[in-house]
């Protein structure tokens, strides 16, 4: 079973988005617990959270994502304290909506040195992750703006080698970003994807963000394109989902899209791998 989705809101609630995706061909998808930039998590009801499971039965695995300003390895401590409190208040949500993934990206070391960002992200996750969790966390590849962790492969296998419970996290493959790291998934997949396999596993690459970058490799912008309207393009994008190491991962479309551009770039992925 192939899946493919898009990033969808929360606004209008966790049944919504359900019968959204499946409006627009997504059988998986992806959403923010809480507001992207921080703030609470918006707190569904049991009721709502017993419909969206059952509205979700045939879309597993969803990949939520954690706000973007939740920095588990900040130089200042009550940043990484307050991160820690939303990491802890997302994956007890997460439980209620079980076996599917939490992905988020590492955060900033500010030039404490990538050693020590490591070592605060596997504590973090040490201090909260459980052998009897349905929830597998999983570290985002990063474009390298700034002091990013995660901007190359060897950086999140040193977080993941230093995390206990290993069975409980892995990877998530955002195109885009690896692409704009440097690494040239457009001419050399195959050898991007031993790269990865040695230094973390490919069979900790759980889930893929499928987009295309307006920028060239190696220009650590991170900034999302829709499909085939960027520097990677189509042909590299297919040979992307089609790869025999990738199947059966859900494919998360984060491309600048509306929800009729989105059905319409679903449709197209579906189609290269036959499931349209």
């Amino acid at each position: 079973m192939e899946y493919v989705g898009c990033h969808l809101s929360i606004s209008d609630g966790y049944v919504s988005m359900a019968e959204t995706a499946e409006r627009i061909g997504a059988n998986t998808f992806a959403f923010f617990i809480r507001n992207p930039r921080g703030g609470n998590s918006r707190k569904p009801s049991q009721e709502e959270i017993a419909e969206f499971n059952h509205a979700t039965e045939k879309f597993a695995p969803l990949v939520v994502h954690g706000a973007y300003t939740m920095n588990l390895c900040s130089d200042k401590e009550d940043v990484r304290n307050k991160a820690v409190g939303m990491l802890k208040d997302d994956l007890e949500l997460m439980e209620q909506i079980p076996g599917n993934y939490y992905n988020f990206h590492p955060g900033s070391h500010l030039f404490q040195g990538i050693q020590a960002g490591t070592c605060f992200i596997a504590e973090a996750l040490n201090g909260i992750l459980d052998a009897g969790q349905s929830t597998v966390v999983l570290l985002e590849t990063m474009a390298g703006k700034g002091s990013e962790i995660g901007q190359n492969f060897q950086e999140l296998a040193a977080v993941l080698d230093k995390i206990r419970c290993k069975e409980k996290a892995g990877v998530c493959f955002d195109t885009c970003h690896v692409w704009d790291a440097g690494y040239d998934i457009r001419d050399n997949l195959d050898s991007v994807l031993d790269v990865f396999d040695h230094a973390i596993g490919i069979d900790k690459l759980k889930a893929v963000h499928i987009n295309d970058s307006l920028y060239g490799r190696g220009s650590r912008k991170d900034r999302h394109a829709k499909l085939g309207k960027g520097t990677i393009g189509l042909e590299a994008l297919e040979r992307i989902v089609k790869h025999p190491a990738l199947a059966g991962k859900p494919f998360i479309l984060e491309t600048p899209c509306n929800l009729t551009e989105y059905q319409q770039e679903i449709a197209l992925v579906n189609n290269w791998l036959g499931e349209a």
